[in-house]
């Protein structure tokens, strides 16, 4: 059994403005994923310049989706009655503004966001799509593994109570032994990046666009489904429901992947 009770947030600038390690670990992600991305740009010989636009438009794209799959999948109700509360860091608390960062972010958004930004991209400079998506889908589990390190340092989406004398206790809700659910996602996709980093350097699995892509969508949110069975439910509503929201919306993620990856059509396409 682990005791954790760390204090997610590290210190205030001016005193208003709070530094915490959620926000460090995923700038910190980010930018191990732009590096290894350049690394791949590189190897194949594609102008890194081509890499810095496509950075723009998947920053803007996954905060934007981040931040709305909160608030239309989880807390619609509020966000409906408190639109600007959305878009900036602030909450009127007691009728009074004040800063909160933006905590309320879904990575279902995120990944919705990030498919929509590449597509914007890919149509406006004419590039292929799948040739995108395939690079950085090699990439994209680094970000996700850190944002949940993240969430394990701010205490927070953790499991269910293990029932036992094993498990995480975090003190700062309460003295239960829970499921780490954080860190067994984040170990996971860090698994999953190291089979995609094999399957593009000692394969040519590449050469058949949107496979990497197709597995990392299937497995990614495989995995996400089941350990939803560990993890306790984020809002109250899921209470009701036999599946919670993430396992719903994991589910057409799995099934795009699997489609992807089987498409007989870009098959006989690749083949002619």
């Amino acid at each position: 059994m682990f005791h954790w009770n760390v204090d997610p947030e590290i210190i205030q600038l001016f005193g208003i403005i709070p530094i915490r390690y959620y926000g460090l670990l995923i700038a910190l992600g980010i930018w191990i994923s732009y590096r290894t991305a350049k690394r791949i740009y590189l190897s194949e010989n594609v102008p890194t310049e081509s890499l810095e636009k496509l950075a723009t438009y998947l920053f803007v794209g996954i905060v934007v989706g981040m931040r709305l799959g909160h608030c239309i999948f989880y807390d619609f109700e509020y966000y409906s009655n408190h639109i600007l509360e959305i878009f900036i860091p602030f909450k009127k608390i007691e009728g009074n503004w004040s800063f909160i960062g933006f905590r309320g972010l879904a990575s279902h958004g995120g990944s919705i966001g990030a498919i929509l930004a590449i597509l914007l991209y890919a149509r406006k400079y004419k590039a292929s799509v799948l040739w995108i998506l395939d690079r950085i889908a090699i990439v994209t589990p680094i970000t996700g593994a850190f944002i949940r390190l993240g969430n394990f340092m701010n205490s927070e989406i953790y499991g269910k109570p293990t029932h036992g004398n094993y498990g995480v206790v975090f003190m700062r809700d309460d003295l239960i032994a829970r499921h780490p659910t954080q860190l067994y996602e984040a170990f996971s996709y860090f698994i999953i990046f190291g089979v995609l980093w094999y399957l593009y350097k000692k394969t040519r699995i590449s050469d058949t666009k949107g496979v990497l892509f197709g597995i990392l969508i299937s497995v990614l949110f495989t995995v996400r489904f089941v350990i939803e069975f560990f993890k306790e439910n984020q809002v109250a509503f899921e209470d009701t429901m036999t599946l919670n929201m993430g396992q719903w919306l994991s589910i057409p993620f799995v099934l795009l992947g699997l489609f992807v990856i089987f498409n007989p059509f870009r098959k006989k396409h690749i083949m002619t």
